[in-house]
This record gives C-alpha cells, structure tokens and sequence, in this order.
C-alpha cells in the first residue's frame, strides 16, 4: 500500500489502473477520471481509446453518480468513440481490396482493427448494462448521449456486416470469424439497448422537451436499423420492429405528433412486401419440385409467419394512429394492390399449389380485411382510392376491383355518413376529385378485359347445404353489387340510378351488361311500381335518342329485359301510354319481346302492332317512296320482324299474309346498285331477309328464285358484315324447304355459291355464324346433293369438318393463355391510354372536329328534277330561235317565275329550321356518346326522374315529390316542360 501511494493517482500507468481494486477505484476516482478523460479526448490511437474507454467503463463507471453521468462521462468520450468507430470503418473498407492470404501485413491490420471494434462494441455493452443495472426508472435526459451513440455504431457494424461480400470480395474467409464475432457484439449490444429503453419513463403532461425529442430520434433510428437487418436476421428483424411499436404505443400520447409516421408506415410496407414475395417464391420452389423438402416447407412457414407478424404490426400501429396517417394512405393502398397482383387468381401471379395458396390466405392475407376496416371510415384513404386521376399499370386494375368489392361489402354495417362518403362526387380542389364507389367499380370492371376473357375464377359465396364452387370476376361483381344495391341507403338512391344509367350507356359491352344484371335485380328485389317507373323512364329515353347509336341499342335491351317484370296491371298502363295503335311507338315497341305480355294481352298487341306496321309499309308503297323515308320505313320493319320472331303463333292468318304481301311488295323496290351504295337500303334489305325467311314455307317461288339470285350478285360486291349476316338468316331457313324441281336449277348453284362465298370469308365472327348456319341447313334440307358442292376448296372442308368434330383448336397450354392475354391487355391499354392522352390534349371548351358533309337521302332525285327542268328550258330556247312565241307563253313564263321565287323562299326557311334541327341532333347524339346530357333540363330528366329506386325496405318511407320531365313539340323547338307529381303520376299523352 505504502507503494501505491508513492505515486501519485494521475501517473499511474494505465496498465496499472487495471488491476485497482474496487475500494481504491471509488476512491481516487476524482482526481483519475479528469485524466482519463483527457487522454481519451487527445489520443489518436483507437487501442488507446478502446483500452480508456474498458478501464472507465469497468473501473470507475461503478462508482460515478447515475444522474450526472451524461455530463461527466457519456457526452465527454461518445462523440469521439463515434469518430474513432468510423474511421476504423472507413480504414477497413479502404484496405480491404489489398487483402490476400499472401499479404499478411494488411491481413493482420484488419483482424486487429476488427478486433478493436468487437472491444469497442463490448465496452459500450457495459455501459448500457451500468444503467440497467443501477436505475429502475430512467429518464432519457441523464444518458442522452448513450442511446443516440450506441445506435450509431450498431448500424454502422450491420451495414458493415452486411456488405461484407462486395468489400472483402472473395477473401472474405481470412476475416469471417472476425466478422462474425463482431455481429454478434452488435446483436447483444442492440438487444441490451432496448431493454435500457423500455425502462425509460417520460411525463406526459410536458408537451416539448428533450426528451421526446431524443425519443423520436431513438426510434427512427431504430427504423433505420431494421431496413439494414431485413434480409440479415429475420427474428431479430421481428424484434425490432415489435420493440418499435411497442415504444411507439408506450409514449403515443407525447411523440404522436413528433414521429415520422410516413416513414414508419413505409417501412412496414416494404418489409410486408418483401417476406410476402420471399414467400411465394419458396412456394413456387416448392411447387416447381418434385420431391418434398422438409427444410424448404419449415422455411416457408417462418416466412410465412413473419408476413402475418408484419402485417399484425401495421394493423396495430395503423389502428393507434389513423388520424395521422394522411400521407400514407397511398402506400396502404398500393400495399394491397401489390399483394393482391402477385396472389392467385391475379393473371400477374406466382404459379403456387392450391394449399400454399390457402395456407398464405389463411394465415396472411386474412390480416389485410380488418386493416381495410380501419381505413375505411378515413377520408383521406377514400380520395386515394376513389381519385379519378388514379392511373394505375395493367397489374394493378384486378386487385383495385377487388378491393372496392371489399369495401362494397363493409359499408352496409357502417354508418349513413361513412356510406355518403364513398358513394357521393366530391371535388376537394381543381386537382383532386373523387368518384362514387358504384362509378369507380364499373370504371375498374371495365379495365378487367383480361380478367374476364380468360376468365379468372374467384372463391364463391357459401351457401346452405351446397359446396362453395368458383365463380367467373364477372359473377363475383355482379353477386356482391346486388348484394349492396337490397341495403343501399335511401338517400343516396339518386347516386345508385345516376352509376347504373351511366353503366348502361358505355361504350364498354361487359360494362354495360353488368349495369343491366344490376337493374335488373333492382327492378326483381324492388316493388312492382318502382319497376313500372324504370320501365316508363328507360322508354322515354329511348325515343329521345337522335339516331341509331350504341346507348341506343344497350338501353332497347335494357327496355327488353325489364319489361319481362313488369306486373300485368303495370303493363296493360304501359300500352295505354305507349300505344301500338300509334306509329310514333313502333320506334319503341320493335325493342320490346311479346313474350312478356299475357296471351290475351300479346295477342291483342300484336294485332295492333301488326295492323299499324302493314298500313305504314302500304303508305309508303304509295307514297313518293324517296330515301329520305326509309328511316322510318326500317322501323317499322323492325318491329314486324319483333313480332315474328318473338309472338309469331299470335299472328293471325290474315296479319300473316298482310304481312308478307307488303315484304313482297316492298321486295320489288330493291335493285343490286341501290343495295351495293346506300346504308339505309341495306339495313332495308336486312330487315326483308330474315321476314322473308320467316314465311318461307308460303312465299312464292318466284320470289325465292329473286331472292337468292339477288344474294348471289351481292356477295361478289362485298357488302357490309351485317348484310351478309341477314344473308345467312335467309338461306338457313331454306333447309327447311323442299324446293320444286321446276326451279332447283335457279337455286341450288346460288345457293351453293352463297355458302362457299361465305365459307371462305376470313371474318372470324362472320366465319362462326356460317358455320353454324350451313350446318343446320345441311342437317335440314331435302337436297343433301348440293351439301358437297358448298365446300368449294379442301380448307373450306377441313374448316367444316373440324366445326363438326369440335377439332382444330389450339392447343394451348393454361400457362401460355394467361401469357396470351397479359400481351392483349397489355396492348388493348397501351392504345386505349394513347387516345385517352389525345382526348387530354382537346380543351374542354373546344368543340369537337365536323363531320364531313354527307349526301342527303334524296340528292339524286333532286338532281333529276333540275336536270329536267335545264333540258325543258333549252327545249323552249330552241323553239324560240325557230320562230315567234305564241301570245300565252309570257304569262305563263311568269307564273313560272313567280313558283320560282316561292321555291327559293322556301328552301331558305327550310334551311334555317333544318340547321335548327341538325345542331339539336348533333347536341343530343354528342351528350349521349358522353354519357352526359348537355343541357340541366336533360340532366334533371336523365337523373332526377331515376332518384326512386326504392328497395321494398325503405318503399314506405319515400313519399316525397319526384320531377318528372316530359318533352313536347312546340313552334319547331324541343322544350322541356317540367311538372312536379307524385309517384303515380301519368304524364299527359299530349307531352310524348
């Protein structure tokens, strides 16, 4: 003893501070820590460090007070123990390129600076342990340099540790053992950490200060480590992550509005995205091999476990901090997206077996229905899912369907406000506008093209007593929208009609036939008045229409399926109000089928429609018989054919034969020029065909011999892939026929000629039907002798015969489909995308280009006219030449002149109201290829007459006036006449 105190304490050699014992150490600690210190800070050695810092640390850290150990001890020595850490760093990455097992020099530098890192590290181990060990509660203020320090140089070891192979390249083996000693180091030093941290105590009633800050810090930095962990460590990657929320959740109420929630979330993402991909791909492994590897299944089901553990973490921290979590609504959504585009029945996805796929399911994406839950109730998660401008990739519409099919399902238990919000318009600004719900699923449907033509298959709705099949995308869409259409709430039926009107009027087929199926089953699971009321609407609508146009077509189909639900009483009210008798209806009763009329109700319309059909086709026979009058003159054909095909046995004898003397008479009016040049002949002639067809057991022979002849020279000038359809109508009834011989060598070779010309069409649509015509002519006819002679070439034969066999399809595999259809959509959206980007470029004030002026229907006969009246008037200058003029020719050259004044008035006012007349068109076709009337009234009518789908719930409780919008021909201009009126209210038959 006599010998230690004869030197004194701030001399001792630092070898020999090692060996103090503990009571001497407490002792001398005052004057040989300010000396200690004072090396730490000015020797550059790092082993001199490192040897300070574990003498401090082990020594004299024992004995120094816990509360003011930040200012004599950890804010003194950290910052330079950072500086030293990195710069041995630095100095390793920098020489590692010189490493060889021949060169020893570098090979020993760098095991001694990595050993002096594990000592390092193992030194801060024992300061965190120090504060563990001395302080049941801490506060983060009295050690904030520690916490900060020691997640410094634990990240830098991981990064370290983690790019290992591209720094030491190839040599990695001389210093593995190193290395590995040093991750370990970490790891305990991490784990040591956070067991300090959770023993940190914060006041919550102090808004601002330090240590909320420092806690913030702490935690983000802790998110940075796990981003460097993820493909390191899974577990230790999962305790961190479950230590972050948990300190999180602990002090929510004072960091809540410190953290960086965006980037916890975002985190959370990645890593769910990435162990759910690691996942699918030890599934494919698995799928794509043979033998069954225990090993790799044990693998799969800890990844497997890690999603569901990644996913329960962002269900919790999103649950706890929702209304924070405004700008991440976008990454929870394209999480989803993403999950859901690489997860059967996705076209996009892993091949994987059926039990990985329900195993995944089962214990993974089960997770992902509860977070939607929690979003759904959150404004801002509804503007992303729901913006119009979300322009989403081709993998990413499926799963987008999807998802608003979710939601669709939820809403029903949340509240009228919740529900408002997904199902109204709203626009935030003049940049963010949001669709309904009903508007964005038919919009993502329609983007579905793959999916539906392929189809993908979904799992099915259980039901009682009944195994769960797979439904078609298609069938999932229409189930569960039917489904949310019976527990719509009443006050935003205005939104329902408006979607389904919408739907029905797209230019998209499947898009406008789901909206059908929906009103259909509105129109069933509705009252029988609210029915009647959509019918009565739907018509209205349809004679509004300017001309033939596709929404024409899908509302007179609309018109055909929900008149079959129409109650009796409800229809016996639609003729009155619609009368057959009258022809201005025939536009709508040629859309309507007689079958859904009673048998005494069909008998008596038919008879109606039948007598007014025949005495338009008589009128016009004695008419001028222009052009111009064909229009009407095909409706009214149509709606003949409407009666024979749908109600024919109602057809009397006598309507039979008015019927087809008129179709002979008009028959005769046809010429193979006139047909080959003018649209409206055509349709004229393909509504005469199948008419024709129809009577084909009475029609004069004659006539049949015309009848093909005609069909015959046609072909050979190409007509329209619609006339050539009619054709086919035509010639397949004649296998019912037993053709006379006095005429068989008329028709047989045409009739041959006919199936070979169509045979050989390369229209693959058109090349079907024929197929499917000549072989019900062939199983039919009389003449099996004229069978061998259609089929013209041996491709034709080949071609027949595969239809026959059902053979000579593709063989494709179900790989290869999917393959197929990915590059079809994927080509179908690129040029879909190019015209959207050319419509963007049009301002929405400019108007679109002119059409091209067209001819009228009647130009040639006007033609005709002038030029008979130039020659009359060259003749009579040629008499005058001759000789004198009689004395009467003056007077009446003058009444001449006056008739040509009189004429040229009246081609000038009939111009002014004929431009009246082509710009009302042109508006109304314009607003229904939009989708969107032009004018309020047009809208009020379009929609506020549809606002009372009322199901049989709410029927009772919706009482209020609706407006019911007729339209009336007044002084040459369309006017809207509005009249207010309760649901049993008849418009005045005046108005239509």
């Amino acid at each position: 003893m006599s010998q230690e105190r004869a030197v004194p304490a701030s001399a001792v050699p630092l070898e020999e501070l090692s060996s103090w014992p503990e009571e001497l150490c407490r002792r001398e600690l005052p004057s040989v820590l300010p000396r200690l210190l004072s090396l730490s800070q000015h020797s550059d050695s790092w082993i001199e460090h490192v040897q300070i810092l574990k003498i401090i640390v082990e020594m004299f850290l024992p004995h120094m007070n816990h509360l003011t150990l930040e200012q004599t001890f950890f804010s003194q020595v950290l910052p330079k123990t950072v500086k030293l850490f990195d710069d041995m760093v630095y100095e390793l990455t920098s020489q590692a390129r010189g490493l060889s097992s021949q060169n020893l020099e570098i090979q020993t530098t760098l095991r001694n600076i990595l050993q002096t890192m594990v000592q390092l590290l193992g030194a801060l181990t024992g300061c965190v342990q120090h504060v563990c060990a001395t302080q049941e509660s801490i506060i983060l203020e009295n050690i904030q340099s520690l916490p900060s320090s020691v997640l410094h140089v634990i990240k830098s070891t991981f990064v370290h540790c983690k790019n290992s192979e591209s720094v030491y390249s190839g040599r990695l083996h001389l210093v593995s053992d190193l290395l590995q000693a040093l991750f370990k180091e970490a790891y305990s030093l991490q784990k040591q950490l956070m067991e300090l941290l959770d023993m940190v105590c914060m006041d919550p009633s102090v808004d601002e200060n330090d240590d909320i800050l420092n806690m913030v810090i702490v935690i983000h930095s802790l998110l940075d480590i796990c981003s460097v962990i993820s493909s390191m460590d899974h577990a230790f990657h999962a305790n961190t992550w479950k230590f972050i929320i948990k300190q999180s959740l602990k002090h929510q109420s004072i960091i809540k509005s410190q953290l960086k929630h965006k980037d916890i979330i975002t985190s959370l993402c990645e890593d769910i995205l990435f162990s759910f991909h690691s996942c699918l791909h030890l599934a494919e492994q698995m799928t794509q091999s043979d033998a069954q590897d225990n090993a790799d299944y044990r693998l799969f089901q800890k990844t497997l476990k890690l999603c569901r553990f990644f996913a329960n973490s962002l269900l919790h921290y999103t649950k706890e901090f929702l209304p924070f979590l405004s700008d991440s609504c976008c990454n929870l959504h394209q999480l989803y997206l993403q999950i859901h585009s690489k997860f059967p029945p996705s076209l996009y996805a892993t091949r994987i077996s059926k039990a990985h796929q329900e195993e995944i399911a089962g214990a993974f994406l089960v997770t992902l229905d509860p977070l939607i839950s929690q979003l759904l109730t959150f404004q801002p998660f509804v503007q992303v899912v729901l913006d119009s401008r979300l322009d989403l990739p081709c993998e990413l519409q499926f799963p987008q369907c999807l998802l608003l099919v979710v939601v669709m399902d939820k809403l029903p238990f949340q509240s009228k406000e919740v529900q408002t919000l997904w199902c109204t318009d709203s626009q935030a600004s003049e940049t963010t506008t949001r669709i309904s719900l009903l508007k964005a699923i038919f919009y993502s449907f329609e983007q579905c093209s793959g999916e539906l033509s392929l189809p993908v298959h979904l799992q099915g709705l259980k039901s009682k007593g009944k195994a769960e099949v797979a439904v078609t995308l298609y069938q999932h869409v229409c189930v569960h929208l039917c489904t949310f259409i019976t527990s719509f709430h009443p006050s935003l039926f205005a939104e329902l009609d408006a979607a389904l009107l919408n739907a029905v009027l797209s230019a998209n087929m499947i898009t406008s036939l789901l909206a059908m199926d929906a009103w259909c089953f509105l129109a069933r699971y509705g009252t029988a008045e609210l029915c009647a009321h959509h019918v009565t609407i739907v018509a209205h609508l349809i004679k509004s229409c300017p001309g033939e146009c596709y929404q024409l077509i899908n509302l007179s189909i609309l018109l055909k399926r929900l008149f079959f639900f129409m109650a009796p009483p409800h229809q016996l009210e639609f003729i009155h109000k619609f009368s057959p008798k009258e022809a201005e209806n025939l536009p709508l009763w040629q859309h309507i089928s007689f079958q859904a009329l009673p048998a005494e109700l069909r008998k008596q319309t038919v008879h109606e429609v039948s007598t007014v059909g025949t005495a338009e086709c008589r009128k016009w026979l004695s008419s001028s018989r222009t052009l111009g009058e064909l229009e009407s003159l095909n409706t009214v054909l149509s709606a003949l054919l409407t009666i024979c095909n749908s109600a024919g046995e109602a057809l009397d004898t006598g309507k039979q034969t008015a019927i087809m003397e008129v179709v002979s008479q008009l028959w005769a009016f046809l010429n193979i020029k006139q047909i080959a040049d003018q649209p409206y002949i055509q349709q004229t002639f393909s509504l005469l065909l199948p008419l024709l067809g129809f009577f084909i057991q009475t029609l004069d022979p004659k006539l049949i011999v015309q009848v093909v002849t005609l069909q015959t020279s046609l072909l050979k000038l190409e007509p329209p892939d619609y006339v050539r359809l009619a054709m086919l109508d035509f010639v397949s009834s004649l296998g019912k026929l037993f053709i006379p011989e006095a005429i068989q060598d008329r028709i047989l070779p045409n009739l041959s000629c006919i199936f070979a010309l169509l045979l050989a069409d390369r229209s693959w649509l058109l090349e079907q039907h024929t197929l499917e015509a000549f072989t019900q002519f062939a199983e039919g006819t009389n003449h099996e002798e004229i069978v061998p002679q259609c089929l013209s070439s041996e491709e034709t034969k080949n071609k027949v015969v595969s239809f026959l066999e059902k053979t000579g399809f593709v063989d494709e595999t179900e790989a290869a489909k999917v393959e197929r259809v990915k590059q079809e959509k994927g080509i179908f959206w690129e040029c879909f995308a190019n015209v959207t980007v050319e419509e963007a470029k049009r301002s929405p004030l400019q108007p679109y280009a002119k059409r091209a002026r067209q001819e009228f229907p009647w130009e040639e006969e006007y033609r005709s006219a002038l030029h008979t009246i130039a020659g009359a008037l060259e003749a009579t200058e040629s008499l005058l030449q001759k000789g004198p003029a009689p004395a009467w020719l003056l007077m009446e050259m003058e009444a001449l002149h006056e008739r040509m004044d009189k004429l040229k008035r009246y081609i000038h006012t009939l111009g002014i109201v004929l431009e009246k007349a082509v710009n009302l068109t042109s508006l109304q076709l314009l607003a229904l290829q939009r989708n969107w009337p032009q004018s309020n009234a047009q809208r009020l009518f379009l929609l506020e007459t549809s606002t009372v789908s009322l199901t049989p719930r709410a029927f009772s409780q919706h009482s209020q006036s609706v407006s019911y919008f007729c339209w009336c021909r007044l002084d040459n201009e369309l006017l809207g006449w509005e009249k207010q009126a309760t649901l049993g209210f008849s418009c005045p038959k005046a108005c239509f």
